[in-house]
């Protein structure tokens, strides 16, 4: 597979968030993390439907 510099950077945040995670959830802090980690894990799995998109309607919604 071609190197994508933005896969690369969204795994390594993606890596940061969960270890971030880790450290809130050990100081108890689970409401807040919870949260931070569905929203930052998100985004590369955003980066994934925009790259294997099939066409201009994935974008923008069907009419």
């Amino acid at each position: 597979m071609k190197e994508n510099k933005l896969v690369e950077l969204s795994m390594d945040f993606s890596v940061d968030i969960i270890n971030l995670i880790k450290h809130l959830k050990a100081n108890h802090e689970t409401i807040i993390s919870n949260q931070i980690g569905r929203s930052g894990t998100s985004i590369g799995a955003n980066i994934h439907e925009a790259q294997y998109a099939q066409g201009t309607k994935d974008f923008i919604g069907s009419k």
